[in-house]
């Protein structure tokens, strides 16, 4: 597929003029949400038939360009070829609010008891307002209307969690209050840049627990379209930095890249250990940064090295990747730094990753900061 579009209640001509947060913060804010509440159009699943859901399912997964070449960032073909993508590849119907399945007492206990369900609803909460704060400052239309779509569908993560949270009477803290950013390209490069670190894990984690039958038919078919849309969301992040790096003066990109190095410096130190911050009603709670890189052994019985954690992390990555035009730039830090990891563990079972959670945390931590200098210039 190449051209096809769904409509939109909304069009980009229509969050043209957004205030900017320098202009009034109020009417600022009711415009994010406006983005972020209403931009593209969903349908409802339980009135689509079979195979209105398979189509759906496969073009969300594959797309080629129908621009000719090789798609170079900055031109005008890369960014339309961009832009349709993520127009293109929007699945209506999934991920959506399900009535969840009944659980067994084992299986409810294992996810209630996951370290990450305040961090999870807290983030894609942040994510959809920095999405949406930093498209309504972007002059380019096509642009502005990707990342405006980003910020609607980490939305649409955000209700998808909060309904299973309330669901499974899983204890949360009270959501902090969500604070419009003032610098809004920090911003959007800190939970750009945090999601290709956090969605290469995920794929592995998630590929580990659906191979170990530990959760539900259920859950795994409404967590799968998340998946895949956290490829879609990383996707359109590395080819927006190819982008505003092509277009950018050369004057400013000292420090731009000088930002972009801060971000990856700021992400190794948040994952370093656990995270402390405020819940709205003043304590202070830990949260697990690092779920995503150690999480494994909380969603599988089953006895892997890291090694092979690492191997398959990578595969789902590729995987994931497959089906979309190959000229768009793919995120490759995270590749890059596993595959140097995997090159000097050991190829035994042991030690596993159940039993080595903090020497797993402390070597990526390592290597991100050792491996960031030399590899920075070659990746994104």
């Amino acid at each position: 597929m190449s051209d096809r579009m769904y409509p939109t209640p909304r069009s980009t001509s229509e969050i043209k003029n957004i205030p900017s947060p320098d202009e009034s913060i109020e009417a600022f804010r009711a415009d994010l949400e406006r983005i972020y509440g209403d931009m593209p159009q969903a349908a409802d699943i339980a009135h689509a038939g079979t195979t209105a859901l398979a189509d759906a399912d496969y073009h969300a997964r594959h797309w080629q360009s129908s621009e000719p070449g090789s798609l170079s960032p900055g031109s005008l073909a890369h960014k339309r070829a961009v832009s349709r993508m993520f127009r293109d590849t929007f699945n209506p119907y999934r991920p959506s609010v399900i009535d969840w399945p009944r659980l067994d007492p084992d299986t409810l206990r294992r996810i209630t008891s996951l370290p990450i369900w305040d961090i999870a609803v807290e983030t894609e909460g942040k994510a959809r307002l920095r999405m949406a704060a930093y498209a309504a400052t972007i002059a380019d239309p096509d642009m502005k209307d990707a990342i405006a779509r980003n910020a609607w569908e980490e939305n649409r993560h955000k209700e998808v969690l909060s309904r299973l949270v309330v669901s499974y009477g899983i204890p949360m803290a009270k959501e902090p209050p969500y604070i419009t950013p003032r610098d809004t390209e920090w911003a959007y490069m800190v939970t750009g840049f945090s999601e290709c670190v956090d969605s290469f894990f995920a794929f592995g984690l998630f590929e580990l627990a659906k191979r170990s039958g530990l959760f539900p038919v259920e859950l795994v078919e409404t967590f799968e379209p998340v998946m895949q849309e956290e490829c879609r969301h990383i996707l359109l992040f590395a080819n927006w930095l190819a982008w505003h790096r092509a277009t950018l003066p050369l004057w400013k990109r000292p420090w731009f890249e000088t930002r972009v190095l801060g971000v990856w410096l700021f992400l190794a130190w948040e994952r370093i250990g656990m995270v402390r911050s405020m819940d709205a009603d003043g304590n202070m709670r830990e949260q697990d940064a690092n779920f995503t890189v150690s999480g494994a052994k909380d969603v599988s019985s089953i006895d892997v090295s890291l090694r092979e954690l690492l191997g398959i992390c990578l595969d789902e990555n590729e995987r994931r990747f497959a089906g979309y035009d190959a000229r768009l730039r793919r995120p490759r830090m995270m590749p890059a730094l596993s595959r140097c990891l995997r090159y000097v563990l050991p190829r035994s079972k042991t030690p596993t990753v159940a039993a080595s959670r903090p020497n797993l945390v402390e070597k990526v931590g390592g290597l991100c900061f050792a491996g960031l200098l030399v590899l920075y210039a070659r990746t994104m």
